[in-house]
C-alpha cells in the first residue's frame, strides 16, 4: 500500500483509527475476503463518525481514486447477501 486513507483532522484519535480500520477492511475484502458481519460493523461505526451522506461519498470517492476499491460496492455486497463470507 503506497496510498494513504482519506481522514478528516477534526476526529480524535479513536476516530481515525476506526475509520483506518473500515478502509482496511474494505481493502481486504478486494484482496482476500473478509467476514459479512464485519464489514457491516465497521461501517456502522464509519456512519457513526461520518453521518453525512454527502461527507461519505466524498471520502468513499478519495479512498477509490488512491486504491481502486469500491467501499460502496464492497458495503452494498455486504448488505445483499446473505454468505457469511464475501470478496470482491
Amino acid at each position: 500500500m503506497s496510498y494513504e486513507y482519506p481522514i478528516d483532522e477534526t476526529w480524535s484519535t479513536e476516530e481515525i483509527i476506526d475509520v483506518v480500520n473500515f478502509f482496511s477492511l474494505v481493502e481486504k475484502a478486494h484482496e482476500k475476503q473478509v467476514h459479512r458481519q464485519e464489514i457491516l460493523m465497521l461501517y456502522n461505526r464509519f456512519k457513526q463518525i461520518v453521518p453525512s451522506k454527502s461527507e461519505e461519498k466524498t471520502l468513499f470517492a478519495q479512498f477509490e481514486t488512491v486504491s481502486g476499491y469500491s467501499s460502496y460496492k464492497t458495503v452494498k455486497k455486504a448488505k445483499e447477501t446473505k454468505e457469511d463470507v464475501i470478496k470482491m
